[in-house]
């Protein structure tokens, strides 16, 4: 179902939209990083090979521990676009492949994706990142004692955490506001996973710090699940690459048990301690409204800044 936008908030991502796209030597706009057919000079390539996870026709999608790929991304097990679904024809889990990684600055996906002859014996998917938790055998999905699965109407848990500014803060802080959290870290190499939601993050501040007719009762929060990395000094310059007003974008870090319970609400699957490489991770995005309690949850990366300033907008005026 297509949610209606208020006039500000349609307005404004219109005027965003044409402030950030990029500019050909002739002026005019040029494709966006979500176009099929971004300016070829743009893409960078890499080959590469992996094997197979899981394969999704349905979301033009297939999840390969790739080896490493030198000068751009460690091993890692994660899910990739293609643009044509044929290249997933005949793709099974545990085969070998060979395939093409193309990355622009906002995006990436894969393609020329070959199975290796002979293919090894199928085996079982050791991780899928894109699980969302309605099938209880997902691998990606942990399920920790004592941590109830949130959804909408309910009541947020308060867990404690330590800003970008060494500054100690709760979630019950917040009560009044609305607020936005997610999960990332800051060595996440590809495109389309942490650094897409954290340039939505930047987008919606901008949007809802520059446009008349905004609440003004709302905050967002990007909690990291490295925390041995990501102390608050690596946070803070995270944060100043993207532009992070600490009045209302705080970048946070706490212990691994709260992060195994704050994640273990909503699905949000994680490696505990590992390497770059080793990390493996799914991507949730919940905003809580003014009263505590648990407005929506964002699946994925394919939710607009736009959505969430709605989603926003909505939990500011709930008490």
């Amino acid at each position: 179902m297509v949610r209606a936008l208020p006039l500000w908030i349609t307005a404004a991502w219109i005027g965003l939209l044409a402030g950030c796209s990029p500019k050909t030597e002739s002026g005019s706009a040029s494709s966006t990083a979500n176009s099929s057919a971004p300016a070829e000079g743009s893409i960078t390539n890499y080959a590469s090979r992996g094997v197979v996870q899981a394969v999704h026709p349905e979301k033009k999608s297939v999840v390969i521990k790739h080896e490493e790929i030198p000068g751009y991304m460690p091993a890692m097990t994660m899910p990739f676009q293609v643009r044509d679904t044929n290249e997933l024809k005949g793709l099974t889990v545990g085969g070998r492949v060979e395939f093409r990684l193309r990355v622009t600055e906002k995006d990436g996906w894969i393609d020329q994706l070959k199975t290796v002859t002979p293919p090894p014996e199928p085996v079982a998917a050791t991780v899928d990142p894109t699980s969302t938790g309605a099938n209880p055998n997902d691998t990606a999905i942990r399920i920790l004692p004592n941590v109830p699965a949130l959804k909408a109407g309910d009541s947020m848990v308060d867990y404690a955490f330590t800003n970008q500014l060494g500054n100690r803060f709760n979630l019950e802080s917040f009560r009044g506001n609305a607020y936005a959290f997610t999960f990332i870290f800051t060595r996440c190499p590809f495109p389309t996973f942490c650094p897409r939601i954290t340039d939505h993050f930047t987008q919606v501040q901008k949007l809802m710090t520059d446009t008349a007719g905004a609440p003004t009762n709302w905050r967002l929060v990007s909690i990291s699940i490295d925390p041995e990395y990501d102390t608050e000094a690596v946070l803070k310059g995270y944060g100043n690459r993207a532009h992070a007003d600490p009045a209302r974008w705080w970048l946070a870090r706490a212990d691994y048990d709260t992060l195994d319970r704050i994640t273990g609400h909503f699905g949000q699957y994680y490696g505990r301690g590992v390497s770059v490489a080793a990390q493996n991770h799914n991507l949730r995005t919940v905003v809580i409204d003014a009263g505590g309690r648990v407005h929506e949850i964002f699946m994925g990366n394919e939710w607009t800044p736009a959505e969430l300033v709605k989603s926003l907008t909505d939990a500011a005026g709930k008490r």
